[in-house]
């Protein structure tokens, strides 16, 4: 088993939750409501296999891969990533995986090429050997060669995304943590950056967790999903036995949005619109 989740977080937000000081003293700021962010959720990923987290936003989906990326720590509960606890031993975590969020942030005056030597010497990667490796990915990304030496701020959102899942790669990570990785991306840049997480299973058998509010996409890369609402998961199974567990209409099959809608009372995608 890659990892074993189990934890309780906690977060201020502005959104609902337990007010802690409903009077504050004269000239004091009224402090922000207090709300669980990740509520006692417990699931094991297998290894090799697509885990989508399906819900909207603000259901907990970031806190999860933050905490599970160590760069949050759970109030209670424990998190291992192939045996390896992420509060006791968060840099041997580290080493053995890495993430891919919506807000991938680069250097936008450097071309991809040199953004991924600079994160290649973060790594503590060889040069030599870092220039071939990033040859290849780009490659098999589909970057053209001429892309690769132009400043970031002239690609595409899509094009950028496929350089942060390349820069990714370079530790050959064996766990991939993709926090919404095509959340405002065209159709088409869409599809090329699923194409890629596809692959990375099928040729690379690496375990990836993906969160999204998607239902196509959740339903067509994932092999199991966990929807998650208000910080708790509300069901965990294939997209086909969720599916199974709501009735169709006029004779076909119910779909994850009438899923979603019957477990938790709302509609994700008029949320998500």
């Amino acid at each position: 088993m890659p990892w074993r989740k189990s934890a309780a977080a906690e977060t201020e937000t502005n959104g609902a939750g337990k007010e802690r000081n409903d009077t504050p003293a004269a000239g004091k700021k009224k402090k922000k409501p207090l709300v669980v962010a990740v509520d006692h959720v417990t699931f094991e990923v297998r290894p090799g296999e697509i885990f989508g987290v399906l819900g909207p936003n603000g259901s907990g989906k970031s806190t999860l891969i933050r905490l599970m990326s160590t760069l949050l720590l759970p109030d209670g509960g424990a998190i291992e990533i192939f045996g390896r606890d992420v509060v006791q031993e968060p840099m041997a975590v580290q080493r053995m995986i890495n993430r891919v969020s919506v807000e991938a942030s680069f250097f936008k005056k450097l071309s991809p090429m040199e953004n991924l030597l600079y994160g290649a010497r973060l790594y503590g990667l060889d040069g030599r050997e870092t220039r071939k490796q990033v040859g290849v990915i780009l490659k098999r990304l589909g970057l053209e060669e001429r892309s690769v030496h132009s400043p970031m701020e002239q690609m595409s959102r899509g094009m950028q995304q496929k350089v942060a899942i390349a820069r990714a790669l370079l530790s050959r990570p064996r766990v991939l943590l993709l926090d919404e990785p095509t959340t405002g991306l065209d159709p088409r840049s869409k599809r090329e950056v699923q194409a890629v997480v596809r692959e990375l299973q099928e040729q690379d058998n690496t375990t990836i967790l993906l969160t999204t509010h998607d239902m196509t996409e959740a339903e067509n890369l994932c092999d199991r999903i966990a929807i998650m609402d208000k910080g708790k998961v509300v069901a965990l199974d294939t997209p086909a036995n969720l599916r199974a567990l709501v009735p169709g209409k006029n004779g076909e099959q119910a779909t994850l949005e009438d899923v979603f809608l019957e477990l938790t009372g709302r509609q994700l995608s008029n949320e998500e619109a």
